[in-house]
């Protein structure tokens, strides 16, 4: 936002100071409710406070809201002592005591410090208001500039002196006793929240649903209730009494008290308004505690209590009394034949559409129906939901509502064959008429112009009376009045002097000329009047030759050619500039391309792009396997080909790829409804409608908006619009089918589809259709005016002859389609075998051997070798190019893994291993004790005194592949950020570009924002709702497509004998029509165990490693990933030679990954880890859901168990009680339940009584029982591995460790705080901690780069400031001792611009700043940057000399 303030005011308040008018507008805020505004600006001058005081007033005044503030910001050199006056008035206004203490004040500029000497006491009171701290903020937002205020003087002030300065203060304050008023008492509070939140209105009160089948009451609660329950929209109006309701819970929520009690939660809805049911529940009673858990969302409560406002909760809640679960009576369809639906819009239907499409097919699979078809706009990414969870006896119709265009037979420019020269007479024409209904409006204006010799030559007006009333609406938009035309010529003698004007056999033209000639032709039927013409249309010509324009309206078009301004909608000047803009279009013909009659027009209509041709919707079904390939096919051509602001398909391309599909001629969006209303040619018609396997008629419901528009004239047309096409299919043997154009599943449904239409800025919203799933039943009452037996014959059994026409297929075939690499099997058991051999010896020890067979064994078996290998050759790759790979998941629990160096991560037990290659003794600990080898004690070996390496993390195998090794693995694995596009183009080199894809993915409208959009949908609507209703509303506007997008580094590899049609269509990422990148249509998931997924993520690791390398010399894989001081350092400070009080942190793990975040170092201090195994359990934590609070913390703070002992990550289950002696297969249960939030449910009172019997203790099981999420030891693992290494270089190598810090992570570094020295720095950081939760994004980010400069200072080191010829231009470079700072850290300077930079400066040769900027190709703004801070040294300004 960059706007003058003056400018942006001019309307609403233009008496504004004048030194503030040259402001321009950075920033502007404003409250929810539109009455606080806070306008920041930027200033080149210092504005005095009293004219910022002034604007404030006089804005407030001008926009009749509550407050306005402007918050000036100047730059940072005009700050100086003569502004502390203006600063200090304006700081009045928020600390009231400033007032007069600061009088006679002396002050100073020290360095990063201002000290200020107080004469007339109040150092205490300053003090604990806070004043230091905000002055130096206000200064920082006005300037940019970090001072540290020290305050001095004297403390206290005499009597004298203090009544002196109270009533100089309170003479200065203004009056507002008339607006004192009493404190209110809590009851008035409460009711006044309570009033605040009655909903204003019910937002849908026809849906109220309180049917319920009586006779499956179960008393959850209290007592039965024989009281009819009233709507939920209507008790909420009543507070503070007793009432009786029904609902469906849609939320559930279990706290327990303090007191021992539990309270218990539900949200529930009638769905004409919602609320909470709260039940308190006592520790003795827990088979009532049982029974409220048990309900689900889903479940129908009828509930009696006492409704009131619920301060706690902020809502509108029922204490209840008692509570009974009872079943809904369900919708059924009950006529004796079903239909079925051949026309459905689900979640995937972007924007538009909000029913899940499980619960379509669920739904007509409960109702009898044999099928459903799933016919999203454009796309096909409901398929694999539907074949996942297809119900049985039931079969899906895989579909599409396809945008079609119509490249075959193009509308042409001239309509008939006609070789009349361009000098020769055209008429140039327009109409106005009181609507657009062909059959019911009538004509109020026709204009013409008369072109001969490519020059106007004569004009025509005449007004036409309609013989009816003129709508409001169009005389608003023609300015034509029933006044206008009383006395005009009907519409015959209109047309009659119309065409005495244009001669015998005119050419007529027109914009749209569509309308115009029909409009004409209209009159002519009506009145036998015989008017022979041929006609042309300048909208086509327009769009044959201005192809660079999007939309043709006559306004835009005019605009573009620079024909002038004119009056739009008024005949006779949209017919003027009509012929200006044909004789101009006609002049470029001939000048251009050689044209001499209008006759050759037509042959630019090919020159039409196909995304420019209108689009009709049109519906694809699939009939059989081949079908479905080519829709695949057509999808993906459509998205890549002919995206234009929808993926479009050309009707070429789809009579090419028409074997399978089965077509059908959609809503009146389609091309044959189009042609229809468009009054085409009857043989027209029915070629269009021949195209077509089945014709597409609809509910009048559907199409009430073509009323509304003026398109129909009534019901009775519509109807009429439906009998013209079952008869145009009589008559042509094709089938009829009736369909609901589903796009939600029952009325009640319908207002979060009005939600996400307004959040669209449809403005019609509260005039949607009503697209919901019928019946049977309700369809054969809306085509009841048919006759019963046509009405059946639509509905029934031509929709059925469809159905049965489709066979059933599957979207994504059955079985995994993995790509082939010859000999995987081989190099796989070469490769890790000659890995082991070089570790263990050859023979191996029997435990490694024995391991490395049986994964081997599974491995090959499964079909698995290929998908090792070609993760063994990216990482070998990588490592090749001078970056190390780390793996992640829980690809670390395999062996194989490990030796093929895809993994670095040892799963065997712990063990010692001599690395004397002639010796290779190893020793395994059994007894699991130890939960990482890297915690073994030091040991020589026994054989040859060589001091023996430590590994082993015990992580079994079934973690990865499954008890019976037979999952398909998923080997995620982390390249550098810097080698990430490498790694996926070799990936492309592996197997080919035309068999590699970037994964898909959906984005969906999740819960916060659709919670927006529910609450500005209310707003634009007056409607005030409790939070339970606006929760209510927000879950059914959730889980809507709103755009495609792509996995950060998944790829999807297609085997080179399938083509990747054959599992899904592709597409380009978010609609982006330019981008480069084509990814699988459908989401990445729905792909995963059919066809090779690799996830080739950026990280910032390997990265890091490649920077130290580089800078050490020293290798990764020889830095210890275990070392006292590096683990002390986690905890301690200490150890870097800091305090907690210098670096803001008591730990020394700031900016070390895995263990520098604020949730991660208060685990640290809370479970005081001293080996490697419990940073695993840190690591495994700090991932997890519920193992932490609530769970691990509790029992390490109450003494239970230490930081070892609790279940910190998944494997660590199976291997606990593995060695508690529990069965293999059980074990591994247990621990699959419990990682999965399972074992609530699963752990049976037997389970758990085993578990006891082997010595599982009670808080272990317990603690089971909380889990709902678990980290892979072996992800775990590979964090802590390169948090170990990394904090050895920060510990031992710490100049090397910050430079690559800043280097790789450094773009929220502050360069010229830095350079300002370390209380300046400090300073920030105070004034940012302090902020807490309020800090923006922007801050955070800020503050903790800020951390990490303070401690790297902290600890002796100093920055350098950018240097001409020093600077690198993205990297800290070490000299002397100290960082340099690179041109990038620069504010607004990027790496390309600083690369530019770096670039020339290492050229040299350049005289002068001019020819710098020149060489290095940056902005002006960037060479001010580099002379502000002094970079160019005594290099002049210009290279042009001076002789005089």
């Amino acid at each position: 936002m960059d706007i003058n303030l003056s400018e942006f005011l001019k309307e609403y308040c233009p008496d504004i100071p004048e030194s503030v008018r040259n402001g321009r507008i950075y920033k502007l805020t404003y409250s929810d409710n539109l009455k606080n505004f806070n306008f920041f600006s930027e200033f080149s001058s210092i504005v005095p406070y009293c004219d910022i005081s002034a604007f404030n007033a006089a804005v407030t005044k001008a926009l009749e809201v509550e407050s306005v503030s402007l918050n000036p910001r100047y730059p940072k050199e005009l700050f100086e002592l003569s502004c502390m006056g203006d600063i200090i008035e304006r700081l009045k206004r928020e600390v009231s005591v400033v007032n007069g203490f600061l009088n006679d004040a002396e002050m100073g500029i020290n360095g990063g410090n201002i000290d200020i000497q107080l004469k007339h006491g109040g150092l205490d009171m300053l003090s604990k208001c806070g004043f230091s701290r905000k002055l130096s903020q206000l200064i920082y937002n006005q300037f940019g500039l970090s001072y540290n205020i020290n305050l001095g003087g004297a403390d206290a002030v005499s009597n004298d002196e203090y009544d002196e300065i109270i009533e100089r203060a309170a003479a200065e304050l203004p009056d507002y006793s008339e607006q004192l008023i009493p404190e209110k008492s809590p009851a008035e509070l409460h009711s006044e929240a309570a009033a605040a939140a009655v909903p204003t209105k019910a937002i849908d009160k026809e849906s109220a649903d309180l049917v319920f089948d009586g006779e499956s009451a179960e008393i959850i609660m209290g007592k039965a209730i024989r009281d009819t329950p009233v709507t939920i929209s209507d008790a909420v109006t009543n507070l503070g009494t007793k009432t009786v309701i029904v609902g469906d819970v849609f939320a559930k929520e279990i706290k327990e008290l303090r007191n021992g009690k539990s309270v218990v939660t539900f949200s529930i809805t009638d769905y004409s308004g919602s609320l909470l049911v709260k039940c308190f529940v006592k520790a003795e009673d827990k088979d009532d505690l049982d029974k409220l858990g048990g309900i689900k969302s889903g479940a129908a409560l009828l509930v009696s209590g006492k409704i009131d406002y619920d301060e706690y909760a902020r809502d509108i809640c029922i204490l209840a009394n008692s509570i009974i679960k009872v079943k809904r009576k369900q919708k059924t369809d009950n006529y004796p034949e079903k239909r079925v639906e051949l026309h459905c819009h689900s979640t995937m239907s972007a924007m538009d559409a909000v029913t899940d499409p499980v619960k379509l097919i669920n739904r007509a699979a409960e109702w009898g129906h044999q099928a459903m078809a799933i016919t999203d706009h454009g796309c096909v990414q409901a398929f694999p939901d539907c074949m996942y969870n297809m119900p049985k006896n039931f079969k899906v119709i895989y579909g599409m509502e396809a945008y079609v265009v119509n490249d075959i037979d193009r509308e042409l420019i001239l309509k008939k064959p006609d070789d009349r020269d361009f000098n020769d007479e055209i008429i140039i024409f327009d109409v106005e008429t009181t609507g657009l209904s062909f059959t019911k409006d009538r004509l109020t204006s026709i204009a013409a112009v008369k072109v001969k010799n490519l020059q106007n030559v004569d004009t025509f007006e005449t007004f036409v009376n309609p013989g009816m009333h003129i709508p409001e609406k169009i005389t608003e938009l023609t300015g034509i009045t029933d006044e206008t035309v009383a006395n005009a010529p009907s519409e015959d003698e209109a047309l009659r002097k119309f065409m005495e004007f244009c001669g015998d056999r005119p050419v007529l033209a027109a914009h749209n000329a569509n309308f115009d000639i029909t409009m004409i032709s209209e009159v002519c039927k009506r009145h036998n009047i015989d008017f022979e013409y041929n006609w042309l249309d300048t909208l086509i010509l327009s769009q044959a030759m201005l192809p660079e324009m999007g939309r043709h309206r006559l306004n835009n078009v005019a605009k573009a050619l620079k024909l002038g301004s004119f009056e739009h909608h008024r005949a006779d000047e949209d017919a003027l500039i009509l012929s200006k803009i044909y004789i101009e279009l006609v002049n470029r013909l001939k000048s251009q391309r050689g044209f001499t009659n209008i006759g050759q027009l037509n042959e630019i209509v090919n020159d039409i792009d196909e995304k420019k041709l209108k689009s009709y919707h049109q519906i694809i079904l699939v009939r059989n396997q081949a079908g479905l390939k080519n829709l695949y096919r057509l999808v993906s051509i459509s998205n890549l080909d002919y995206f234009y602001k929808k993926p479009l398909i050309p009707k070429s391309v789809l009579m090419e790829y028409r074997e399978g599909l089965i077509f059908g001629s959609a809503c009146e969006a389609g091309e044959l409804f189009q042609a229809m209303l468009d009054r085409k040619p009857q043989e027209k018609i029915e070629e269009l409608a021949k195209f077509y396997d089945y014709l597409e008629i609809q509910p009048l419901c559907n199409n009430d908006f073509m009323v509304r528009e003026g398109v129909a004239a009534d019901e009775e047309e519509l109807r009429t619009f439906n009998r013209f096409i079952i008869d145009l299919g009589e008559k042509l043997n094709i089938p009829v089918c009736a369909t609901c154009d589903v796009h939600f599943l029952d009325p009640k449904d319908a207002i979060y589809r009005k939600i996400i239409l307004a959040s669209m800025g449809f403005k019609d919203t509260e005039n949607q259709a009503m697209l919901y799933f019928r019946t049977t039943d309700e369809m054969m009452k809306e085509f009841a005016y048919l006759g019963e037996d046509k009405a059946k014959e639509v509905v029934i059994t031509n929709t059925n002859a469809i159905a049965d026409m489709v066979e059933v297929v599957r979207p994504i075939p059955k079985g995994t389609f993995t790509p082939t690499i010859e000999g995987a099997e081989d190099d796989l058991v070469r490769i890790t075998h000659d890995k082991a051999y070089e570790i263990y010896g050859n023979p191996l020890p029997e435990l490694v051997e024995k391991r490395l067979d049986r994964e081997l064994s599974s491995i090959i078996k499964h079909g698995f070798s290929v998908l090792y290998i070609i993760a063994q050759k990216l990482v070998w790759n990588s490592v090749e190019n001078g970056y190390l790979v780390g793996s992640r998941g829980s690809v670390g629990s395999s062996f194989v893994a490990s030796m093929a160096g895809i993994s670095e991560v040892n799963p065997l037990p712990p063990h010692y291993i001599c690395p004397n290659p002639e010796c290779k003794y190893s020793e395994f600990i059994l007894d699991g004790k130890c939960g990482s080898g890297f915690d073994l004690p030091q040991k020589n070996c026994p054989k040859c005194n060589t001091d023996m390496l430590r590994e082993g993390h015990d992580i079994p195998f079934e973690t990865f592949l499954g008890f019976d090794g037979d999952k398909a693995p998923d080997i995620d694995l982390n390249f550098s950020g810097e080698y990430q596009f490498y790694a996926h183009r070799y990936t492309e080199k592996l197997f080919g570009k035309s068999n590699v894809f970037k994964a898909g993915t959906i984005s969906a409208v999740a819960d916060k924002t659709a919670f927006g959009y529910v609450k500005k949908y209310c707003e634009e609507n007056g409607i005030n709702l409790n939070n339970s209703e606006l929760t209510r509303l927000s879950i059914g506007c959730t889980g809507i497509k709103r755009t495609t997008g792509q996995h950060p580094g998944g790829m999807v590899v297609v085997p080179s004998d399938y083509e990747v049609y054959d599992f899904t269509p592709v597409q380009h990422p978010a609609d982006s029509a330019d981008s480069e990148v084509i990814t699988t249509h459908f989401d990445f998931n729905s792909l995963h165990d059919t066809i090779l997924k690799l996830d080739e993520l950026g990280h910032v690791v390997p990265t890091l490693y490649k920077h130290l390398e580089d800078l050490t010399g020293l290798e990764i894989k020889n830095i210890p990933a275990y070392d006292e001081k590096v683990i002390q350092m986690c905890t301690d400070c200490s150890v870097l030679g800091v305090t907690e009080e210098d670096i803001f942190c008591k730990t020394g793990s700031l900016g070390i990954p895995e263990m520098g975040t604020n949730f991660t170092i208060g685990m640290l201090l809370d479970a005081k880890p001293s080996r490697f195994s419990d940073f695993l359990q840190i690591s495994g934590l700090s991932h997890g859901t519920d193992v932490w609070l609530g769970n691990a913390k509790d029992l390490i703070e109450n003494g239970t168990c230490t930081i070892s002992e609790v279940i910190g990550t998944r494997d660590s289950i199976m291997t606990y009680l593995l060695y508690k002696d529990v069965e293999p297969k059980m074990a591994f249960q247990i621990m699959e339940w419990t990682r999965k939030g399972k074992a609530s449910k699963q752990f049976t009172p037997e389970i758990i009584e085993m578990l006891k019997s082997h010595n599982v203790p009670e808080w272990y099981i317990e603690s089971c029982l909380k889990i709902k999420y678990m980290f892979p030891k072996a992800h775990a693992a590979a964090y802590v591995i390169a948090a170990m290494k990394l904090g050895w270089f920060k510990l031992y190598k710490p100049l090397e460790y910050y430079s690559t810090y800043f280097s790789v992570r450094g773009e929220d570094f502050d360069a010229e705080l830095a350079t300002k020295g370390i209380e300046a720095v400090r300073a920030r950081i105070v004034q940012l901690k302090e902020l807490g939760n309020d800090r923006s994004k922007k801050e955070s980010d800020l503050y903790d780069i800020l951390l990490i400069t303070n401690e790297m200072m902290s600890r002796g080191y100093e920055f350098l400031p950018i240097n001409l010829f020093k600077s690198h231009a993205v990297d800290y470079l070490i000299e002397d001792g100290k960082l340099r700072i690179p041109f990038a850290a620069m504010s607004g300077v990027g790496e390309n611009a600083a690369r530019g930079l770096y670039e020339a400066a290492q050229a040299g040769g350049f005289i002068s700043i001019e020819e710098f900027q020149q060489m290095s190709g940056v902005s002006k703004t960037t060479i001010d940057m580099l002379k502000s801070i002094g970079a160019f040294g005594d290099l002049p300004e210009s290279t042009q000399m001076s002789f005089f």
